[in-house]
């Protein structure tokens, strides 16, 4: 009977150290396996003895049993795999209240284990969302739980840290003015922090999380010209150099160009220079070296016929050439000249532009010296934007924020491999 009940053990044992390579989780123990309708079923218990609180990981003393509770764990080929356990209740001294155990192999309030989330997480990064439902076979709310989970745990703390150079742009993520402000460290390439709203109020929250001593680290700062942004900048780092994004200065002055165009367009309608203006809009805002052979003589043609946008077409691409000098001070020379040809240019839209940049002039003239523009910020929305699309929309905010830290912080996921080590 001994020799039954040591063969017994040593089978048991063995049988318990190829679930637990199987499963890739160390600190646990198999004790029981049984076969259900919904798949596999494993009877498991954490490896140590004393339970710890599944908030704050401390050991703590048991006030009682749970209830019985399941895990979905990665499938073994086509047979889903279940982790089940009766976790204890706990008082935590430190959370001053009643939790819920740590278990090693799934995040507390999760009901999936730890590798089916990194899976699902990896998923998401590289596919829409409804596949990764029908792949894994899970609700869509469970997909962007999932999500915000993972992001919460793998995400780098220390990512404030040493910022000396950011981007500060807004995204607009859904109908009726609903955005997002975005904050990327230009050194590093990544999304460092996003939050709801594009207000000074909302950007003053990124400051406060910073704190006073980063604060003071920052030296660089590009954004567009958004009023509630340079105001909270002016307010809290008022040493930081701001630099104003150049494409958003030439995309003002392609807006005047437009605006000019339009309003002769409706002065001479049912004329013969009218009919010159048809089809002149890509032929004006375009780059010179990108113009076709049928838009260089749309401009020949605009030039003999028609002063005021030809005018408008000049004054786009001086700026544009004074803001190509690699010296400051040909620059600074080069738009003082501009802004007073704008001021006299008797062009309406010009002159607003003329009075806008003059006002914002020092901001402008910061990108010549440091040649950092808002490019980076911009293709990072592009990426929010392509995201927001592929799960066609989202309804929460905190949603999208994770999905954005998920894809364009810095976060790197590797799918469960069979042969992985095992985890502690």
């Amino acid at each position: 009977m001994g020799s039954y009940n040591h063969a017994y053990h040593g089978v048991l044992v063995r049988l318990t150290t190829l679930f637990r390579r199987l499963l890739g989780v160390s600190d646990l123990l198999v004790s029981t396996v049984s076969l259900a309708s919904d798949g596999l079923v494993l009877g498991v218990r954490p490896r140590w003895r004393k339970p710890r609180c599944g908030e704050c990981g401390r050991r703590s003393p048991q006030e009682g049993a749970g209830r019985v509770r399941r895990w979905r764990h990665l499938g073994w080929g086509s047979v889903k795999v279940w982790l089940e356990y009766q976790p204890r209740k706990v008082w935590c001294w430190h959370c001053a209240a009643v939790r819920t155990e740590r278990v090693p192999w799934a995040h507390h309030r999760s009901r999936f284990t730890d590798d089916f989330e990194e899976l699902v997480a990896y998923l998401v990064q590289v596919t829409d969302k409804t596949q990764v439902t029908k792949l894994m076979g899970i609700s869509w709310a469970s997909v962007g739980s999932i999500v915000e989970r993972v992001v919460a745990r793998r995400i780098d703390e220390g990512r404030l840290d040493g910022l000396t150079r950011i981007g500060i742009d807004e995204f607009s993520y859904r109908k009726r003015h609903r955005y997002l402000t975005t904050v990327v460290d230009h050194d590093t390439r990544k999304i460092v922090w996003a939050a709801k709203g594009r207000s000074a109020a909302t950007l003053e929250e990124f400051f406060d999380e910073l704190g006073e001593e980063r604060c003071a680290g920052i030296e660089s700062v590009t954004i567009d010209m958004a009023a509630g942004f340079i105001k909270a900048i002016r307010a809290r780092i008022p040493e930081a150099r701001l630099i104003f994004d150049r494409f958003h200065v030439q995309r003002l002055v392609s807006d005047a160009v437009d605006e000019v165009r339009r309003e002769q367009l409706r002065e001479l309608r049912g004329t013969d220079e009218g009919k010159s203006l048809f089809r002149s809009r890509f032929a004006l805002l375009k780059n010179p070296w990108n113009l076709r052979r049928s838009e260089e003589q749309k401009l020949n043609e605009l030039q003999r016929t028609n002063a005021p946008i030809y005018r408008a077409y000049l004054l786009k691409e001086t700026l544009a050439a004074a803001l190509d000098y690699k010296q400051p001070w040909r620059a600074e020379r080069a738009l003082n000249e501009w802004l007073c040809w704008a001021a006299r240019s008797k062009l309406k839209p010009f002159v607003r532009l003329a009075r806008t940049i003059r006002k914002h002039r020092q901001g402008i003239l910061a990108y010549i010296k440091e040649r950092l523009t808002n490019g980076l910020v911009e293709g990072l929305n592009n990426h929010l934007r392509m995201i927001a699309r592929r799960a066609y929309g989202f309804h929460s905010a905190q949603a999208l924020i994770s999905m954005l830290f998920l894809c364009c912080g810095g976060i790197e996921l590797e799918p469960a491999l069979p042969d992985s080590p095992l985890k502690t």
